[in-house]
């Protein structure tokens, strides 16, 4: 009951495949801790990423107006903001100074389009001084960015 059988014609000859033995190191790479080091990067990289973008905080007014669609080119957005201050993405810029600063951003870009962001307690009339300015600076695609859950103007919410 506790004999063993051996395979073979003896154990002098020599074996074929991989031989590990106790003490020697192991040849193959264990991709396993890669793999998970990978996904987590992954992971923090799509959280991240959407927190990338411009982050001047402005209260947006609420409209019932659809997101528009995204482009290749990282979009440029002027920022208007409560105080009156302009900022070109995370920069801010004087008003005197800001058709000069948009009209070299424009000769760069190959697309004309630009977001506004003005805070919902901005007066009408500095937005559209903003939006003169950008018009003056080359371009003529503005959109206006709000946050969505405003009311319709149909009679419902």
């Amino acid at each position: 009951m506790g004999a063993g059988v051996m395979k073979g014609g003896g154990g002098g000859g020599k074996r074929r495949g991989r031989r590990r033995s106790k003490s020697g190191t192991m040849s193959e790479i264990n991709v396993t801790p890669f793999v998970d080091v990978m996904l987590v990067l992954l992971i923090i990289f799509m959280v991240a990423a959407p927190m990338l973008t411009v982050g001047v905080p402005v209260e947006l007014p609420k409209t019932a107006a659809q997101a528009l669609p995204q482009d290749t080119e990282e979009p440029l957005s002027v920022t208007l903001q409560q105080d009156g201050t302009v900022l070109i993405m995370n920069t801010e810029v004087p008003r005197e100074d800001l058709v000069n600063r948009l009209r070299a951003i424009a000769a760069e870009r190959a697309d004309d389009r630009v977001y506004l962001r003005a805070d919902g307690t901005v007066p009408y009339e500095a937005v559209a001084q903003v939006m003169g300015a950008l018009n003056a600076g080359g371009f003529s695609s503005i959109g206006l960015v709000t946050d969505v859950g405003g009311p319709a103007l149909n009679g419902g919410n």
